[in-house]
């Protein structure tokens, strides 16, 4: 009996660290070409839209992916994205969240200085259509956005991919991305 109770617990974390594990394999491929969009989105509370391509005319674009406005890891993420702003901008990237949960409190998150304080845009993806297209989707809440990180070259191409449900480690990973890239492509 405790032999197959094990074996049950077992085969339960290896399916739980697949399902957790998968949204990273997933993730659009370094090279590929990044899905056009344009979105509604806010900043500071304002309503306005996003549109990729117009972003990418200014230079690289760090996309973000986050499962859900006022959730935690969501929230710690914008705080981390909001105080690293000044640096993406001293290397002419533009940064956009993108979220398929709790859509309707995007304005306030925008504005709420624990979370965006203005600094950037979040836009709204209402049944995860967009994340769908970028493979990062969460697989264990259907119908909402994975935490993965894009960096797309102004060319449109994806330069950087990261997914990990922790979001300590996406600052730092598309920064540093960016920063290659500008180092590749000064000027």
């Amino acid at each position: 009996m405790e032999v197959s109770t094990l074996s049950r617990r077992n085969a339960l974390a290896a399916l739980l660290a697949l399902a957790v594990a998968a949204p990273a394999w997933s993730a659009l491929p370094v090279g590929a070409r990044a899905p056009a969009f344009t979105a509604p989105a806010f900043l500071a509370g304002k309503a306005s839209s996003f549109s990729l391509a117009a972003a990418l005319k200014r230079g690289p674009v760090v996309l973000y992916f986050f499962p859900a406005a006022h959730t935690s890891g969501c929230n710690l993420e914008a705080h981390l994205f909001a105080e690293a702003i000044d640096d993406f901008h001293s290397q002419g990237a533009s940064v956009i969240g993108v979220t398929a949960g709790n859509v309707d409190q995007l304005a306030a998150f925008s504005r709420e200085t624990e979370h965006c304080s203005g600094k950037f845009p979040v836009a709204a993806d209402p049944g995860a259509k967009i994340a769908a297209s970028y493979k990062a989707t969460l697989i264990i809440h259907p119908g909402w956005s994975d935490r993965t990180s894009y960096v797309i070259a102004p060319d449109g191409r994806v330069i950087f991919a990261y997914s990990d449900l922790a979001a300590q480690q996406h600052v730092a990973n598309t920064l540093a991305a960016v920063k290659a890239w500008r180092a590749a492509h000064p000027g």
